[in-house]
């Protein structure tokens, strides 16, 4: 059994492709479920986020394996597979558990260090247990690597203000316009990202802001978190008509399709210039807008520019996780490799077991009816202590042998001492 991850990011993918492979939430279980019927994949896990989709499974072949992903992201996609595998990164075994834990880190995201990555891969574990994606390895690596995310947090500065999607689009305005708070000013969407955005609008001295959403108590909700900036909230069906009267838009929905396009843009009466800033994957704001003359749009890998100084300033901080992540990764591969025992013990435990039974079963014949029931178990709880205790030691022993060929020596002597036959049943 192999672990593999195959994906694409926002480093080897635009946003253009990045979006045509987005699987929201709600189709997370019925992703999972497909590529359990694949002859080759085990287990499955899936990370979809706005600047990554990473599909990680256990196979038990593993150029089919990935075969076997790679064809069900080009259905998905509906992208010819020659012109999906140029945006694919494939990683095999060390390198897809490292990748796991660099992303649970914040080190693989387009912000370094940003925490909201943590949250997702949260999500992905518990998304992949409740459909009955997980199994053994994947559970324990993505609660391995949580934990190391956690620890790379706390054990180091990277996440000490370190900037989101959201903030970076604020920074992004923030070069454009000379002051950000004398803009009208629209959100479109009321989730975490958005509430991000107000955050960091009110830090730039923002205070009047109009919220777009399809819930009007999502929406509330997100103004009572922030009684210091007059939030406007407003339905989906006023939409248009707030984006005319507004000099930036920050679109943040789960949208599947661009909710601002050429065609319901340009009806519409703008004094000036309107400045869209599209932080949504799939995309909200189609890209035929720039072709209107008073457009002036962003997405998320406009961000790149922006970000590139956090960047700078937090590699000698990212070297110091890269440490602590080292000692993850080889936490993780010796637990894996202390798999290799679990035959040889499940065989040796079943064996005496098995004695431990005839032979009681033997005494208490012996002893005849009489002998009380509660003398029995007694009894019955003396021999298996025995045996616990007896099979206490070899059992930690060979899990903790590190050296693979130390261990392999002394799983075959104990195969041979007792004189075990490992059947399939625990190969």
């Amino acid at each position: 059994m192999n672990i593999v991850v195959v994906g694409l990011s926002h480093k080897t993918a635009a946003v253009e492709v990045r979006e045509k492979l987005s699987i929201p939430e709600a189709k997370i279980e019925e992703s999972i479920q497909h590529l359990l019927t694949y002859p080759h994949i085990e287990e499955v896990a899936i990370i979809s986020t706005c600047n990554r989709l990473e599909i990680y499974a256990t196979v038990l072949e593993t150029e089919q394996g990935v075969k076997e992903i790679t064809q069900f992201l080009a259905e998905i996609g509906h992208i010819a597979l020659p012109k999906l595998r140029r945006h694919l990164f494939i990683l095999l075994h060390q390198d897809a558990i490292r990748h796991l834990m660099r992303v649970s880190a914040g080190l693989e995201s387009l912000v370094l260090g940003e925490g909201q990555i943590l949250a997702q891969v949260k999500t992905t574990h518990k998304l992949a247990n409740k459909y009955k994606g997980m199994g053994r390895l994947l559970d324990r690596l993505f609660k391995q690597a949580i934990s190391a995310g956690k620890r790379v947090r706390t054990e180091t500065n990277i996440g000490t203000g370190a900037v989101s999607i959201s903030s970076a689009a604020v920074e992004l305005v923030d070069t454009k316009v000379e002051d950000v708070s004398q803009l009208k000013i629209t959100i479109i969407g009321a989730g975490k990202m958005s509430r991000l955005l107000v955050q960091h609008l009110a830090s730039k001295g923002v205070t009047a802001i109009s919220v777009v959403n399809r819930s009007a108590s999502r929406a509330k909700e997100l103004a009572q978190k922030f009684p210091q900036v007059e939030l406007a909230i407003h339905g989906l069906d006023e939409m248009m008509a707030v984006v005319e009267a507004s000099d930036l838009v920050f679109t943040s929905t789960g949208a599947t399709e661009p909710i601002l396009t050429k065609d319901n843009l340009s009806p519409l009466n703008v004094d000036d210039s309107l400045m869209l800033v599209d932080i949504s994957v799939p995309r909200n704001v189609s890209s035929d807008v720039t072709e209107l003359d008073f457009i002036k749009s962003y997405n998320v890998d406009d961000l790149k520019a922006v970000v590139a100084q956090n960047h700078a300033s937090r590699r000698e901080m990212a070297r110091e996780a890269e440490a602590l992540l080292e000692e993850e990764i080889e936490s993780f591969e010796l637990w894996w490799q202390s798999l290799e025992t679990v035959p040889t013990i499940s065989c040796l435990r079943t064996k005496i077991e098995g004695i431990r039974e005839q032979e009681l079963e033997k005494a208490l014949s012996r002893l005849g009816s009489e002998f009380g029931e509660k003398h029995q178990e007694v009894i019955e709880a003396l021999t298996r202590g025995i045996v616990n205790k007896i099979l206490h030691d070899p059992m930690v022993q060979l899990r903790a042998q590190q050296d693979i060929e130390a261990r392999r020596k002394a799983l075959h002597t104990l195969q041979t001492l007792f004189n075990l036959e490992i059947s399939e049943q625990f190969g």
